[in-house]
């Protein structure tokens, strides 16, 4: 499956930061508005305050430009660049309502992104040196997806399908609705005939005899092994014998990883990339 790329200052995005502006800002700061003068100008700068790898710099630009397009933001370090405690990531000036306006929001973007960014790096060097790539989910908090799934790049790891559009999966629930896999995979290729589609199809096989249906079939792109272990992930990759894509998914941690990886799957998808994060630390400190 192709890398998914989508730039990350489109609409949605905007619109996702300008919602959350006037969920947070209201009616007024009455805070700041109460204590600092209305053209005071300071400045301030993003201290890193945990190790780990920094995503949403650009989101948390875009938050200050939208605010007020004369305030001055100098990235001083790269979204997708390993950081260190202690680290200035940004430093920022303009008129001081404004930046205080903006800076939790800001805050709220890149902490989580920069904590998912660094838990995707650390499953990607788990299984370095081997050719299986890393995917999330769409086990990502609502209305989030786009920052949650950029911030798995940022990390080093591969976006899965966006949403339900973009790919096909047949899973459990699918097969089980249908009436078995042979009838799912063949609607499917039906229902891409028809509607003049060519979407990558992924299966879920939930065992060794439900591989063997898939391969059978033959109408896939894409096998995924739904909780197996490494013997059975084993013998499911000699089956396919990269006849398909391979993918290995379900209650993957970072500490069983590497032997799935070394079996052989071309990719290996992981929920806890978007939905068992901590939220890296670091503040914005006036200067």
């Amino acid at each position: 499956m192709p890398q998914i790329e989508r730039p990350m200052m489109n609409r949605s995005v905007e619109e996702h930061i300008k919602y959350s502006l006037e969920e947070d800002i209201g009616t007024e700061d009455h805070s700041a508005a109460a204590c600092i003068p209305e053209n005071s100008v300071s400045a301030a700068q993003l201290i890193i305050k945990q190790d780990g790898v920094l995503s949403g710099i650009s989101v948390a630009k875009k938050v200050f430009e939208i605010l007020d397009s004369d305030i001055q933001f100098d990235v001083l370090i790269e979204d997708g660049t390993p950081i260190r405690y202690g680290q200035i990531a940004f430093k920022i000036k303009g008129r001081a309502r404004n930046l205080l306006k903006g800076e939790r929001l800001a805050l709220n973007y890149l902490q989580r992104m920069s904590g998912i960014a660094t838990t995707t790096q650390k499953y990607v060097k788990a299984i370095s040196g081997t050719s299986t790539k890393i995917l999330d989910t769409r086990k990502t908090s609502p209305g989030l997806r786009i920052f949650e799934k950029s911030a798995v790049l940022h990390g080093g790891g591969y976006n899965h399908r966006m949403g339900l559009y973009d790919m096909i999966m047949i899973k459990d629930n699918h097969i089980d609705f249908a009436g078995g896999i042979n009838e799912a995979m063949d609607a499917v290729a039906r229902y891409q005939t028809e509607n003049g589609l060519n979407l990558a199809v992924e299966v879920e096989a939930r065992d060794l005899n439900e591989v063997e249906q898939i391969l059978k079939n033959g109408k896939a792109t894409r096998i995924m092994f739904d909780n197996f272990d490494y013997a059975h992930t084993q013998k499911g990759v000699d089956l396919v014998d990269r006849t398909m894509e391979t993918e290995s998914s379900g209650g993957i941690t970072l500490e069983t990883i590497r032997g799935y990886a070394e079996c052989g799957v071309d990719f290996i998808s992981v929920g806890a990339l978007t939905h068992q994060i901590q939220s890296l630390d670091m503040s914005l400190k006036a200067i």
